[in-house]
């Protein structure tokens, strides 16, 4: 690991390479806080030790610089200085120093206070890696809100493929390939991406996960990446908020572009994580489950919210029923029970 030593006199710094180089640690020396800036321009040292009193830039005024660049900031600090008054440590910590060592110091101390910040470093590392990758991973695909709550807890979202419920949701705009034959591609796109912001914006209100797009498709999750103890009532109540929004949608788009949205939902186990390759990945769920909500999807017509028996159970308190029966779904062998919604 590297560590920067920050110090106008040549003997401190040899002082402080002599103790650390022994343990492994490669020294950085800088005799001014100019020649600190110049050695950070090419380096990225995993620790500072920094004097305070030197000609030309303080440490307390090379700390405050150092702080307001996004590459640097998160650089552990540890003030090595003979300034022992409060008002110095205190403005230390103040401008977002780590530690605070005075001289002359043990250089047992030294060796201890330096293996603290950089076994805490490690952590801290850790956790902004994960919080960056529950950024890259789910920003596209839900609420702002959502990616909060799960940079609270980082260590909690298991990014790798794991058998768990979830709700799969699908929508899909009932004759847009028909239209699609004749429509300019350039209107064509504006009023699909029109359609996908309304079903968007009410599933990720409703707590859902955008999964993907599919042509005039969109698929989504419920209960991941975050549990929801009510799921299955988030998705079907996102299809009738859909449904009902429908209407005023329309009003603004011309009459051959008034189509119907049909949904399928189902509840059930399905491997949910990451797909594809390290250049590639996508959070998605795989199995059974998203197969019955596509195939009760490609069942529904006129706007119908098609859910299975298992969802059905799950919120039969809260919807009221305007068909039920068997269906013969594409790919299955045997009939599915299955439940058209009506939205109030």
């Amino acid at each position: 690991m590297k560590i920067l030593a920050v110090d106008d006199h040549a003997h401190n710094i040899r002082l402080i390479g002599d103790i650390l180089i022994e343990g492994g640690y490669e020294i950085l020396p800088a005799y001014s806080g100019a020649e600190a800036l110049d050695v950070l321009a090419t380096h990225t040292p995993d620790l500072i030790l920094l004097d305070i009193n030197m000609p030309g830039m303080s440490g307390f005024e090379l700390l405050a610089q150092i702080k307001t660049d996004e590459h640097l900031a998160d650089i552990p600090v540890i003030f090595l200085t003979a300034l022992d008054d409060i008002g110095s440590r205190l403005e230390g910590f103040g401008l977002g120093a780590e530690d605070y060592l005075v001289k002359p110091f043990n250089p047992l101390e030294l060796i201890a206070r330096v293996q603290a910040r950089l076994r805490m470093k490690v952590t801290t590392d850790d956790l902004r890696d994960k919080q960056k990758v529950i950024r890259q991973t789910f920003e596209r695909f839900v609420a702002p809100s959502v990616v909060e709550q799960l940079l609270k807890a980082p260590h909690d979202v298991k990014l790798g493929g794991q058998l768990q419920e979830v709700t799969v949701f699908f929508a899909d705009i009932e004759g847009f390939t028909g239209i699609s034959e004749r429509t300019d591609p350039q209107n064509l796109l504006s009023i699909l991406n029109r359609y996908h912001h309304l079903i968007v914006d009410i599933v990720q209100a409703h707590g859902g996960t955008i999964d993907k797009f599919m042509g005039d498709a969109v698929m989504a999750l419920f209960n991941a990446p975050l549990q929801q103890a009510d799921h299955v009532r988030r998705a079907v109540n996102a299809a009738c908020d859909i449904h009902v929004a429908l209407p005023d949608f329309h009003r603004d788009l011309p009459p051959q572009f008034r189509l119907p949205v049909n949904f399928g939902i189902h509840t059930g186990t399905a491997v949910v994580g990451h797909v594809g390759t390290v250049q590639a990945m996508d959070y998605t769920a795989v199995g059974d489950t998203v197969n019955i909500a596509s195939r009760l999807q490609d069942a529904a017509h006129g706007g119908r919210i098609l859910v299975s028996a298992a969802a059905y159970q799950a919120v039969r308190d809260h919807v009221n029923v305007a068909a039920s029966g068997e269906l013969n779904l594409r790919g299955r062998g045997q009939p599915v029970q299955t439940y058209a919604i009506t939205c109030a």
